[in-house]
């Protein structure tokens, strides 16, 4: 069984257990069908922080189908996942941001009581994601990038949730591009931290195997 060499995983937690595969079925499961219940909302209630969110969601699948396929792989290739995995959360999050643009360019304005339900439900789904994968988080490069993904789609959807509440006060779109912004920010950050700590595997990796044999 492949080790998670100095992040002190146990059995349960290695990369290729059941554990683990089991967890990231169910999370692919419940943000593919989260993914295509918010992109519908968000495009017909006009929510930029909505649309950022389901973009999220569609994400995470994607990171959860990955993982599954390299789970019980050598480290440089989890980490090229994990790589891989990073510079797609970037992007996303640069998509997202962009669209924020847009919409605040077109002054649309979103509608308050889709954004609530929507994003109350998706945090019920998230954060129950989050806290089964909670104890993956201290794993190689690709089980944190799983564990960073969950983290933030709990804080996207609380946010989403502080935006419905702002647009039906203000009667503006302004808090729905505040919260998209905030988000395509948390996106950036993610995705560089999952980028650093797989290229600092990857060094690794390539330093083990040009080491002389003792």
């Amino acid at each position: 069984m492949a080790c998670c060499h100095d992040h002190g995983c146990s059995a349960a937690t290695a990369p290729n257990s059941t554990a683990w595969r089991r967890a990231l079925w169910i999370a692919l499961a419940i943000n593919a069908g989260f993914f295509a219940m918010e992109i519908v909302a968000g495009a017909a209630a006009g929510s930029a922080s909505l649309q950022a969110d389901a973009l999220d969601f569609l994400g995470d699948s994607a990171n959860y189908a990955i993982s599954l396929g390299v789970a019980g792989l050598v480290l440089a290739w989890r980490a090229r996942a994990a790589l891989a995995k990073g510079i797609s959360l970037i992007l996303l999050a640069l998509w997202v941001l962009s669209s924020t643009v847009w919409h605040a360019v077109h002054g649309t304005l979103p509608q308050a009581e889709v954004m609530g339900v929507i994003g109350f439900a998706a945090m019920l789904a998230n954060g129950g994601v989050a806290l089964l994968l909670y104890r993956f988080r201290l794993g190689d490069a690709n089980m944190r990038s799983v564990w960073i993904c969950s983290r933030n789609d709990v804080l996207g959807n609380a946010a989403v949730l502080l935006a419905a509440m702002g647009v039906f006060g203000t009667g503006t779109g302004w808090p729905d591009l505040i919260v998209a912004a905030i988000m395509g920010g948390l996106g950036l950050w993610g995705g560089w931290q999952i980028v650093r700590q797989a290229g600092d595997e990857l060094r690794t990796e390539r330093a083990l195997i040009g080491a002389p044999a003792e």
